[in-house]
């Protein structure tokens, strides 16, 4: 009885290990069947989360404190500038319409409606009296709010005060001096990999212009920005005051790629910087959280947001600033940025940190790609395509491709450019992570 029980047992120990190598076989059989599958990797480089540093109205601090911190520490950012604000522009804002004294006279027997509401807001900034350009913003606040009648309002009582002041025609102040960054430096930043976007030559509100000023605006920026730094720097847009008027929208992406104000994409979630919602709230496969830090937001706040990108992995965390150091709009001080995001760089194996222009064209090159790949002799032949236009989405893609289990080390010819990849192992077999362009073809063979 013992010995057929020690029997027994060595046929169950033997059955047991029939099966042990008959399941290894069948998997080193589906990781050989894997060999040549691949994905696009979610972020660059594989990362859980992406940043977007960005800065509204080129105020002066911004270059002079901010940006030496994060060129120490390696970090690009997006500035939104007004060409106005810049020392040396070359198109300055101005008026298209009617003389602008004919608008006011008009004004004293005929109320302001919604038939020339938008022409005489426009209008109104080029009175030349102080205080225009606020009664300008001020009706552009009612009307975005739906309080059309009262912008109306606002207007004429703008136009009775012009009209009592005595119009002053004048063109429009340009500043000087020490407050204003100069081109020269810009293109330097921008050579040096930060982005320049447009948030209009003067920083209206849009809402309440007509087409040819609103458009003026817009694509005047664009091309002062343009001719100074390449058709790199005319993909991306903030209108300013964070409008997201549909009027203004539809007009904004005439001009432009890609908006911080609105996103519409069907794979995008859009957070803005005044909604409560929190990334955990969506399921869509990329949500874009806007934050805009005011003087008051705490530093342990901020760092808050960025934890938040490590726990889930397909948020975006653009990060709205104005001003620093006491110059601009609800300004931080630069001790503040330093701390923040130095937190940021110690984080720089999970995070992606990039400009606007760059994160947008990975997810929409991303979501609009078709990935096919096939097995050739000794070679894994892997070929990523979209439908978009490639002479402007052309980022790199990270992309993931599983190889032959006796592959130690991996040969990549992406496009024309050659590498070498070190093989990495998880679940499902051995793989190579490496990049490519869109459009181009990647070869892959053992080195």
């Amino acid at each position: 009885m013992k010995i057929q029980t020690l029997f027994s047992g060595r046929c169950w120990w033997a059955t047991g290990l029939s099966i042990i190598v008959l399941m290894t076989l069948c998997k080193c059989a589906q990781r050989e069947e894997n060999a040549g599958e691949t994905e696009i990797a979610l972020w660059k480089d594989g990362k859980n989360g992406a940043i977007s540093i960005t800065y509204d109205d080129a105020s002066i601090n911004q270059f002079r404190q901010a940006l030496p911190i994060m060129d120490t520490l390696g970090i690009k950012a997006t500035f939104f500038i007004n060409t106005a604000h810049i020392r040396d522009n070359e198109i300055p804002p101005k008026f298209l319409g009617r003389p602008v004294e004919d608008i006011i006279k008009e004004t004293a027997t005929k109320p302001t409606d919604q038939s020339n509401l938008f022409e005489r807001a426009s209008a109104l900034r080029f009175a030349g009296v102080r205080g225009a350009v606020e009664w300008h913003n001020n009706a552009g606040v009612l009307f975005e709010n739906g309080k059309t009648d009262e912008a109306c309002k606002a207007i004429d009582d703008a136009y009775a005060e012009v009209r009592k002041q005595g119009n002053k025609p004048r063109e429009w102040l340009r500043g000087s001096g020490e407050n204003m960054i100069t081109w020269p430096e810009i293109i330097q930043f921008a050579r040096n990999g930060h982005e320049f976007g447009s948030h209009t030559i003067s920083h209206p509100r849009l809402a309440v212009m007509d087409e040819a000023n609103l458009l003026y605006e817009l694509e005047k920026c664009k091309e002062e920005i343009g001719m100074k730094l390449g058709p790199d720097h005319t993909f991306s847009c903030e209108c300013p005051f964070g409008t997201e008027n549909e009027r203004v929208m539809e007009y904004a992406y005439k001009v432009h790629e890609a908006l911080r104000n609105r996103m519409p994409e069907p794979f995008l979630e859009e957070i803005n910087r005044w909604n409560d919602m929190t990334p955990a709230m969506s399921d869509k496969p990329y949500v874009q959280w806007q934050r805009g830090p005011l003087a008051r937001t705490s530093v342990p706040l901020m760092k808050s947001w960025v934890d938040t990108l490590i726990v889930h992995d397909n948020v975006w965390l653009v990060l709205t600033f104005h001003g620093v150091d006491g110059v601009g709009w609800e300004a931080k001080p630069h001790e503040e940025l330093k701390e923040y995001f130095s937190y940021m760089k110690q984080h720089d194996d999970k995070l992606w940190i990039a400009p606007f222009r760059d994160v947008t064209k990975y997810m929409r090159e991303r979501m609009a790609a078709k990935v096919s790949s096939k097995r050739e002799a000794d070679n894994i032949i892997v070929n990523i395509d979209h439908s978009l236009d490639k002479s402007i989405y052309n980022y790199p893609l990270t992309v993931k491709t599983y190889v032959p289990e006796e592959w130690n080390n991996v040969s990549i010819l992406a496009g024309d450019k050659t590498s070498t990849a070190n093989v990495q192992h998880d679940d499902k077999g051995s793989y190579v992570v490496y990049e490519v362009v869109p459009g181009r073809e990647a070869i892959l063979k053992k080195a």
